[in-house]
């Protein structure tokens, strides 16, 4: 009897685990057609179908996907199709479902959209907590409504008996960045204090980037020492923030030594980082070293881009150094690097004017050429 219920488990789990893997391997293939699929009516169709199994209404990135692709080609009407044909079954009462459904809203800039479907939750017999909160103030703030994070905000929580926690706070701070209200963002720091919540890394980013950015120079180093004190560890963003900063009030020796200490912290540089750094030396017109800090790329696993040219390149032509101004064009001709046609008009021009003419024609015809992005140059008829 023993042999028997034996061989009995093991044949049901063998079929168990394989009635598992054929569902698996099916939701995989809808997926991918999903991923394939160009026309976007016939999008809507399959994902509706789709969104019967119980497993595909459980994969996050697929929704996200196809909700970013039609909202990217403006058919709002169609995100509002599939996002609301989901409502019809009974995961709509788990709040971890609904509150999908709102931040989908939120990514798309449907804001309204987000806040009916908030609203009708008790409806649907599913509980408003601190989950579906989140997802609202997520869903304004992608949808650049500001004030209404900071209005809902400060109503909700006491309206619905809901206790913000640590990703509310780090919402409205964001929103007050993005508002320029920066003295409010500031102040979140205190009432999280009073509420004993402890500010993370994304809290303090935020503020970095928001302060340096704006010219909040001295704020930032509050949030700078105040993260030190706390003893969150910085990460790359947030040097890159303190670097941006550095830059742009000129303390480049201070951005040197930050970078160095950075790189000895075992936090590897990205191309933000040497981007700050060749800015900072092009605002104190430091020639050699905004060269030197360029050709330290070349030691990276990252290739210049469209913002290390527009830094380094009206610089080099003011300077008179046009053989490396004629080296950077030829260098971004072969990354395929995308830059403002305006900004190789300037080397042509200045070329044409340092008598380099053979070098000038030799842009021209790299953007004639290029079968990456063509750029239309002019070069004067005279020479």
């Amino acid at each position: 009897m023993s042999f028997l219920l034996r061989l009995l488990h093991r044949n049901f789990s063998s079929s168990v685990q394989s009635s598992s893997s054929t569902v698996t391997a099916n939701i995989k293939s809808i997926s991918e057609d999903l991923y394939r699929e160009r026309d976007l009516k016939r999008l809507v169709e399959k994902f509706k179908k789709a969104s019967e199994l119980y497993r595909f209404r459980t994969r996050n990135g697929i929704y996200e996907n196809t909700v970013r692709r039609l909202a990217t080609a403006k058919r709002f009407k169609w995100v509002e199709e599939i996002l609301e044909d989901q409502k019809k079954y009974g995961d709509i009462a788990k709040e971890g479902f609904s509150a999908r459904l709102i931040t989908l809203y939120g990514i798309s800039g449907m804001y309204e959209n987000a806040q009916k479907t908030f609203d009708e939750l008790p409806h649907r017999n599913c509980t408003r907590t601190v989950l579906s909160l989140n997802s609202l103030l997520a869903a304004y703030l992608h949808s650049k409504k500001f004030d209404m994070v900071d209005r809902l905000f400060k109503e909700l929580p006491d309206m619905l008996s809901i206790e913000p926690n640590l990703v509310s706070y780090n919402t409205v701070i964001k929103a007050y960045c993005e508002m320029g209200s920066f003295d409010s963002a500031i102040s979140m720091l205190d009432e999280m204090e009073k509420r004993g919540i402890n500010p993370d890394l994304i809290t303090f980013n935020t503020l970095l980037n928001g302060l340096y950015r704006s010219d909040r120079f001295s704020d930032g180093e509050k949030i700078w020492s105040q993260m030190d004190k706390t003893n969150v560890t910085p990460n790359i963003r947030s040097y890159n923030a303190r670097l941006m900063g550095l830059a742009k009030v000129n303390k480049t020796k201070e951005a040197v030594e930050l970078f160095e200490k950075m790189r000895n912290e075992g936090v590897k540089p990205d191309l933000f980082s040497f981007n700050a750094l060749i800015k900072g030396f092009v605002n104190v017109e430091n020639l050699d070293e905004a060269k030197k800090w360029y050709s330290e790329i070349a030691n990276t696993d990252y290739d210049p881009n469209k913002i290390t040219f527009r830094n380094l390149l009206p610089f080099l032509c003011e300077n008179g150094d046009l053989t490396t101004a004629f080296e950077l064009c030829k260098e971004i001709f072969n990354i395929r690097c995308l830059v403002d046609a305006t900004l190789l008009q300037l080397v042509v021009n200045s070329l044409v004017k340092g008598s380099m003419i053979s070098e000038a024609k030799a842009v021209v015809q790299l953007g004639e050429t290029n079968g990456y992005c063509r750029y239309t140059l002019n070069f004067p008829a005279d020479k």
